[in-house]
């Protein structure tokens, strides 16, 4: 389930480095995977201030940062969300199996999952040889996303 975070994510005591985007979370068997969307400069300014030791992130924070919301969706778009779906279900054995169930060509396939693994979707574990068997580490995801940045402002203050 995505919710969004206080726009002051650090919960005090953090720079206004810390202070950005919009924050998700994504509820599922492997527990949350925190998302934020955030401009690049925002994220390097965050990253900046946890380095310095003026930013502390908090246990509910995102640890993945996406620099839009349309980077979000193109990574779960309707397809690879098939696919996630797909592997979830199937439970193939390696990506050559998956390439076959999926009808995707193998080098695309294995494109997508590494972005997929990148962003906290997937596993890609190593079986023998060089196979991998990739595994969906969420069962859904849900986005609860403010409109406006009033209604960002309102939701970081009933958070926080």
């Amino acid at each position: 389930m995505l919710r969004p975070y206080p726009a002051n994510l650090s919960g005090g005591g953090c720079s206004a480095a810390c202070a950005m985007g919009v924050a998700m979370s994504v509820t599922g068997k492997g527990g949350v995977l925190q998302v934020g969307i955030a401009a690049y400069e925002e994220m390097k300014a965050r990253t900046i201030g946890i380095a310095r030791g003026e930013c502390h992130p908090t246990a509910e924070e995102p640890r993945v940062w996406f620099a839009s919301l349309e980077s979000f969706t193109r990574v779960l778009s309707d397809r690879n969300r098939e696919l996630l779906s797909l592997i979830a279900e199937r439970e193939p054995a390696s990506l050559a199996e998956l390439a076959i169930l999926s009808g995707r060509a193998k080098p695309n396939l294995s494109r997508t999952l590494r972005t997929m693994e990148r962003h906290g979707l997937v596993e890609l574990q190593r079986g023998k040889g060089r196979m991998l068997r990739p595994q969906v580490r969420y069962h859904g995801i849900r986005l609860d996303l403010p409109v406006t940045s009033a209604a960002r402002r309102m939701a970081g203050q009933r958070t926080a």
